[in-house]
């Protein structure tokens, strides 16, 4: 495996912990949003790069800067401010297209508005599910033990025994890396539920908390490709270089947007 990921992951894992367990709702919040602006800044940046779309970056940027103050409203209201975002998002890009006179055309405000759903809507609920279920400090990291139990099982199992390649969309992907993914979340998140359940006490189900990491897994991987579907379509190899060894924050987090909204109605219904 590339040192300089190897690397970047020790350095980004303390600070990732120190996020979620030390910071209240008001940092976690305003740090969502900051990796959000930065993620659209790279999903934004891919389509000029690729000349597919001329997007409306402020518009992204002010989306993704509500999840600073998603807490500050009540908390029967934050789906309701979610659901509110989407309808003022179309209402700001077409009146962008009004005021520019058709300068921007509808592919821009079409991608814009995809980036807002993409990253930021998605990102929101890793907020929502921190502050706003019960348990929800434990809960999130099934989210990145998931991601991460997937990305690295798969890794290694594709160099180790992959043999099936199934998508040109990520050549490198094969049938076995996929299933040694899924394995490897599975037991990655089932030694964090019997951390919980014996240090913590707060009895997670061990059965039903594999069965949700099975489905997770499904979807972090489809998430991986999604991005590289992106990525491929534009032209780019990575989103930027901004983490040596993994490329750009949403090459980064492409796996976690997927997971977080999902990961929230399935815990929803436990």
């Amino acid at each position: 495996m590339n040192v300089k990921r190897v690397i970047s992951g020790l350095v980004l894992f303390p600070l990732v912990v120190v996020l979620l367990v030390f910071g209240n709702k008001y940092v976690v919040d305003i740090a969502i949003s900051i990796i959000s602006i930065m993620s659209l800044h790279e999903f934004y940046k891919a389509f000029r790069t690729g000349n597919k779309a001329n997007p409306i970056d402020w518009i992204g940027y002010l989306a993704a800067g509500m999840i600073s103050i998603i807490h500050v409203v009540p908390a029967n209201w934050v789906l309701k401010t979610i659901g509110l975002l989407l309808p003022f998002s179309i209402l700001l890009l077409f009146l962008h297209v009004i005021i520019t006179n058709l300068k921007i055309d509808v592919k821009d405000i079409a991608i814009t508005f995809f980036g807002i759903c993409y990253i930021v809507i998605f990102l929101m609920f890793i907020s929502i599910i921190h502050e706003n279920l019960e348990n929800g400090r434990f809960l999130i990291w099934y989210l990145f033990f998931t991601a991460w139990g997937t990305d690295i099982f798969a890794y290694f199992t594709g160099k180790a025994i992959g043999k099936h390649h199934f998508t040109e969309i990520s050549p490198n992907k094969t049938l076995e890396g996929c299933v040694g993914g899924i394995f490897g979340a599975i037991l990655l998140t089932t030694l964090y539920t019997v951390a919980c359940n014996n240090i913590f006490n707060v009895h997670f189900n061990y059965i039903i908390m594999a069965m949700l990491s099975f489905i997770l897994s499904l979807i972090s991987q489809l998430g991986d490709l999604a991005a590289s579907s992106i990525k491929r379509y534009t032209g780019i190899k990575d989103f930027s270089n901004l983490i040596p060894g993994h490329g750009g924050m949403l090459d980064r987090i492409d796996s976690i947007i997927f997971i977080a909204p999902f990961a929230y109605f399935l815990f929803m219904m436990l």
